[in-house]
This record gives structure tokens, C-alpha cells and sequence, in this order.
């Protein structure tokens, strides 16, 4: 199935915590791993240390059976800070050179509320660790839960978030609504002079 969408050519990501299907997907051309779990799997440094590809390392608390159950932190912000970092670190000391390595907080993922505020508010502070930021914001539960929305209300509410993301330091923003966001982004660029690229 990769290799069908070669043809598009764009940039291709795998959202897989499995070295196996890593390392399939590496082979049939994919650009990127997406690990929730942060390349934590037993040989997943090293399948992705293998190819040339890119990684995304995402935090998560608890596993997604029950992460959202009674998410506990005492201070949200460093100790995402921390695990990444440390997923920083073993990559590039599997061989992983950091210009391929992207971090992402994981809204939603093991995080009341409270806990996503925050980490939003904090995103700043993530450039501290020297790697692209990603944010993953659309149509979360969070968004509904302030601004009172149903899934499929929440376009607008999504756009503004990837937009607070970027002025805080996202470097990529996982979005649903592309068109919209891309125009907003557009605006933004420029007023402010950055790239919505």
C-alpha cells in the first residue's frame, strides 16, 4: 500500500509503536515514525536508527485503555519536558541524528483538562530541548470541553489552536481542517513574517 502512495509524492508517516511494522514501512519508502510511545518498544531505536527517516516522540501517560481514567501529574509541564528529553537523548544516542527527531507533548494523551491548559501554555519552554515541536490539537476533547462542542463543531476551535500553537513555538501542527488552518496560517505569515510552510 506504501508503495501505491509513493506516487503522490508527499512526505509519508506511520503512526506505528511496533518494530516490525517499522521496519516494513521503512523498507517500502515511509518518511517518518510516529511512536506514541516514544520508541520505548524493545528494538524500536534501532529500526528507526536503520533508515534515514524521520521519528516523532510523543508522551503519554498510561496505556490508552484507561490513560484517560485518573491522569496524575505534580507539575504537567517539566515532566513531559523530562521524558522527552530522555527520548531525545537515547535517539540520538541509538544513532538517530537529531535533525530527524520531532517531540510532541501528546494533548489529550493521559491528560485531564487541566493538564492540557497547562502543557499549552508551557510550549514555549519546549524549545529548551533543541528539536521541532509538534502540537496536536484538532478536534481534541479539550477544545470541546471549553468551548462546549460536539466533534464535529469544532473546526474554528481547532484552527484558533493551531494557530496559538505556532505563535508558541509548534514548528508542525497535526490539523483535520487543512484548508482552513493553512489560511489562517496565511494571515499570520503575513502580518508577522513566518512560514506557514
Amino acid at each position: 500500500m506504501l508503495d501505491g502512495l509513493r506516487e503522490c509524492r508527499a512526505a509519508l508517516s506511520i503512526d506505528t509503536q511496533k518494530p516490525g511494522v517499522m521496519r516494513a514501512a521503512l523498507a517500502a519508502g515511509a518518511d517518518m515514525v510516529n511512536d506514541v510511545n516514544a520508541l520505548q518498544a524493545p528494538g524500536a531505536l534501532a529500526a528507526v536508527a536503520q533508515s534515514n527517516a524521520a521519528v516523532c516522540l510523543m508522551h503519554k501517560q498510561g496505556d490508552p485503555q484507561n490513560m484517560q481514567q485518573l491522569p496524575l501529574y505534580h507539575d504537567v509541564v517539566e515532566e513531559v519536558k523530562a521524558f522527552l528529553q530522555a527520548r531525545v537523548e537515547a535517539a540520538i544516542a541509538a544513532g538517530i541524528a537529531p535533525n530527524r527527531i520531532v517531540i510532541d507533548p501528546g494533548f489529550g494523551f493521559g491528560k485531564n483538562l487541566e493538564h492540557n491548559v497547562a502543557l499549552f501554555r508551557g510550549l514555549p519552554g519546549f524549545k529548551d530541548l533543541g528539536v521541532p515541536l509538534l502540537a496536536g490539537l484538532s478536534r481534541k476533547s479539550m477544545l470541546g470541553k471549553i468551548a462546549h462542542l460536539e466533534v464535529n463543531e469544532r473546526i474554528h476551535a481547532s484552527v484558533a489552536a493551531a494557530l496559538l500553537a505556532v505563535m508558541k513555538g509548534a514548528i508542525i501542527v497535526r490539523v483535520h481542517d487543512v484548508k482552513a488552518t493553512r489560511e489562517a496560517l496565511s494571515i499570520v505569515n503575513a502580518v508577522e513574517g513566518w512560514s506557514n510552510d
